[in-house]
């Protein structure tokens, strides 16, 4: 029997005076009263207990607000862009909303309309540890991903991000990304931004020649002149420049949604309409939801050390074509050193100290050339005449 039941009865089957029940029972006179009148209009209904929850509430979301947040929402998706509670309320703030909700209360209202499907909590963030630089140009993470055009021909874009603000540096398009072009979207990099103290790559034939013979490729030889520290991550590990990898993702998610370019260069003005997007609208989780452009100007940059350039030692191992000739790659370029017919299939040793060359026969140790490598040229003559060496007397 409920409270109500009990003062009911008492009024109306015992006669019992509205008072005297409101004080043996410590509740109000008006109470009482309330619940007679209730009984006398419902019956037994009025025995069941009542929602104390109020008719109206005026925090409540207003309905037009809320299909707002769907419109976003549904907009957002279409064009692929983030499309969270985060990023919606940012939009919401940009447009000058007269009541601005909480994220929370955008995610109830996005998990109503049936557009998120609550998960499982994911493991902590303390489960890992997490690597970020400290500061804007301490480290660039750069990379090479691939996209396709409207005929399905391939091509290839640079991305280089800030691994502290996740910054879009640069994002270019080629048909076939190469060491020259690499140089050149760097060094436009720090006429833009700065230099950067250093530099994380995997170990693409574009960003580094150690794991091929142990050279140097013209962005390592750039990034030593400037005192940029370079780093590769492990063979296999994309993990290592998991920030720049993730970029990929939602650098490509939007260009899923753009109509196909026909050319390289309609690819490279949908690079920049995103570039300018995600640097200066979208929120980024991982800079507490601020741009990547405020994050990027909200703290000094780091700079470079002094360049100490130690100079470069490697032995190459090869074998002279029938011509004579050998092949040595610098600054990402292949260079051919002539050392005459004579000296065609014969193995040898180049031993190198930066430009300088010594060229000797690999199994009698005869010196066969010396010479300072001249980058401007392909071919490395040997400085005489054309034609058949003449005979010795």
């Amino acid at each position: 029997m409920s409270l109500a039941e009990l003062v009911i009865v008492s009024v109306k089957v015992e006669g019992r005076s509205k008072s005297e029940v409101a004080r043996d029972y410590k509740i109000s006179r008006y109470w009482v009263h309330q619940l007679v009148k209730r009984y006398e209009a419902e019956g037994r209904a009025a025995f069941v207990p009542r929602s104390r929850r109020p008719h109206t509430n005026s925090r409540a979301l207003d309905p037009a607000l809320e299909d707002r947040i769907v419109r976003l929402r549904k907009e957002l998706s279409k064009q692929g862009l983030d499309a969270g509670a985060e990023t919606i309320r940012a939009h919401l703030a940009t447009a000058g909303a007269p009541r601005l909700p909480s994220v929370s209360t955008i995610w109830r209202v996005l998990t109503r309309r049936g557009f998120i499907t609550p998960q499982p909590h994911k493991r902590p963030k303390g489960a890992g540890k997490r690597f970020c630089a400290a500061m804007p140009n301490e480290r660039w993470q750069a990379d090479v991903t691939h996209w396709q055009l409207a005929d399905g021909t391939g091509a290839e874009i640079l991305n280089i991000i800030d691994d502290h603000s996740r910054l879009d540096i640069a994002s270019t398009a080629r048909t076939t990304v190469t060491g020259p072009d690499v140089l050149t979207t760097f060094r436009r990099a720090f006429t833009r931004h700065g230099i950067p103290a250093s530099v994380l790559t995997d170990n693409g034939a574009v960003f580094t020649g150690r794991p091929r013979g142990g050279g140097r490729v013209a962005l390592e030889i750039e990034c030593d002149l400037l005192g940029i520290r370079t780093h590769h991550s492990r063979p296999y590990h994309p993990q290592t420049c998991g920030k720049v990898e993730r970029f990929h993702q939602t650098q490509k998610k939007w260009l899923a949604a753009q109509p196909a370019p026909a050319t390289i260069i309609e690819l490279q003005r949908q690079l920049d309409t995103f570039r300018r997007y995600y640097n200066t609208v979208r929120p980024h989780r991982a800079v507490a939801r601020r741009t990547p452009a405020q994050a990027y100007t909200a703290r000094p940059k780091a700079r470079p050390a002094n360049p100490a350039i130690a100079t470069h030692y490697r032995v190459r191992r090869d074998r002279a074509d029938t011509s004579g000739v050998i092949t040595l790659r610098y600054d990402s370029r292949l260079h051919h050193i002539g050392l005459g017919r004579e000296h065609a299939r014969t193995r040898v040793l180049a031993l190198i100290a930066d430009r300088h060359i010594r060229v000797v026969d690999a199994h009698t140790g005869t010196l066969l050339r010396e010479l300072t490598l001249d980058p401007t040229r392909d071919y490395q003559p040997l400085g005489r005449p054309p034609g058949p060496r003449p005979k010795n007397p």
